[in-house]
């Protein structure tokens, strides 16, 4: 009988560890959909990209309200759940307090996590506010799951420090009593002003409360854990990687279609068969499609940027067009991106590979009229605090647009005829440009 904790602790670790790598592997799987891209150069600044950036939160603190609070939340929480070996080790052998013989030390890391849990306990109310409260456009701008979403999570961090304070609480006052199993281990500035609320309750008491918030607590980081995979906190696993395989190159150069460049080579030799197969090989069947509709035309970078996204507005409050009053977000092209994805996701576990829906991501979910609301002036691209870029997909659904549908704005149709005819974008022969200078 003695065990059966033990048993039951170890069944929900593997339990929650084991949901948790299933759904982890449906995401790089949707994540490999997306067209191959090199991103393994310079692996010396993408490293530094990813400490300064995702580990450092050097964009976050742009903002420094926001920032700084989120600097103490994301420390806090990854910090304080150092302690969650500690717990585990306690589960699976039935300890307590593994880690006190550490002594000086083990005091020293247990009074840092309270003194954080208090922070991140402030931190998360002050966030809270900000969200419901203060009329934030870029947050009151959210409807639905993705503002129940940002909420649920402040509600985990309220309730998972709470339960740590209190679980250390009662574990003091059991010290205190000299109760067996409870070994004088750790340091308590915070719990110990929660533990004069435990006066006056036996020791049988204190013991349930104990284990309560233990249990709880351990079982609280599992679900949040498994939580993350329908969250738009996925982040906070994904940001590294988004980082370090981030575009290196310089805001506003465009990639050019390997494709389109092909197809040009070809036109300009005139020694050149278009119909003509090399020899031994067999026909190349349909052509490459030009740009992006959905999902699976955009690379494996576009679509990790797609789940890394916090939804934080910050691309969205930047954008110039969303300023004046045009229907881009950038912020939606990425939720767009991560539903269509998901959707994907559903239709393959559900048939085995994916089966035709008659979806898309353009029309279905973002409309044309977003994507040329775009002046492609990077904002979005630079106030983005983990190295997402909405640009890049903006511009790979324009040119399947120009590209496949000839479906360009009259202006720009204009504009190209008159490079095509007059080698400059105005509607005037070549002969007449300096006409200007005779007047």
């Amino acid at each position: 009988m003695q065990y059966i904790p033990n048993i039951l602790f170890v069944i929900a670790l593997v339990a929650g560890i084991g949901y948790f790598t299933r759904n982890i592997r449906k995401v790089i799987r949707n994540i490999r959909l997306g067209k191959d891209v090199d991103r393994s150069d310079n692996k010396g600044e993408r490293f530094k990209n990813m400490a300064m950036i995702a580990f450092g939160q050097s964009k976050m603190v742009r903002r420094p309200i926001a920032g700084v609070l989120h600097v103490i939340v994301y420390l806090g929480f990854i910090i304080i759940n150092i302690e969650v070996l500690e717990i585990i080790i306690d589960g699976i052998f039935g300890t307590h307090r593994i880690f006190g013989f550490l002594g000086g030390f083990y005091n020293f890391l247990i009074a840092s996590f309270e003194i954080l849990a208090l922070l991140v306990l402030v931190s998360v109310i002050i966030f809270w506010i900000r969200r419901n409260v203060i009329n934030i456009r870029r947050f009151k701008t959210l409807k639905g799951w993705p503002k129940n979403d940002g909420n649920i999570i402040l509600y985990f961090e309220v309730v998972l420090m709470t339960l740590f304070l209190t679980m250390n609480a009662a574990d003091l006052q059991l010290q205190e009593l000299g109760a067996d199993h409870y070994i004088k281990a750790g340091s308590y500035p915070v719990s110990q002003f929660i533990s004069p609320l435990f006066n006056g309750m036996s020791e049988g008491s204190l013991v349930l409360l104990e284990r309560g918030a233990w249990w709880l607590h351990i079982l609280g980081i599992l679900v949040f854990l498994n939580y993350l995979y329908f969250s738009k906190h996925l982040h906070i696993l994904l940001a590294f990687p988004n980082t370090y395989y981030g575009d290196l190159k310089p805001q506003g150069e465009f990639d050019n279609l390997e494709a389109v460049t092909n197809e040009v080579k070809l036109m300009m030799d005139p020694s050149a068969d278009p119909f003509a197969t090399p020899a031994g090989d067999e026909p190349e069947g349909e052509p490459e499609k030009f740009g992006a509709s959905d999902v699976m035309d955009l690379n494996w970078a576009q679509l990790l940027n797609a789940y890394t996204c916090t939804e934080c507005g910050r691309c969205t409050s930047e954008c110039p067009a969303n300023q004046t009053g045009k229907k881009l977000s950038p912020r939606k092209i990425m939720m767009d991106t991560r539903d269509r994805l998901k959707e994907v996701g559903d239709n393959i576990d559900k048939n085995g590979s994916f089966v035709d829906d008659g979806k898309q991501l353009l029309n279905d979910y973002i409309t044309a009229e977003e994507l040329w609301a775009c002046t492609s002036c990077n904002a979005c691209v630079e106030a983005c605090p983990v190295s997402i870029s909405p640009l890049s997909i903006i511009i790979d659904m324009r040119r399947y647009l120009v590209m496949e549908q000839s479906a360009a704005p009259s202006d720009l149709n204009n504009m190209m005829s008159n490079i095509e005819n007059n080698g400059a974008p105005w509607p005037f022969n070549q002969m007449d440009r300096l006409n200007w200078s005779n007047e």
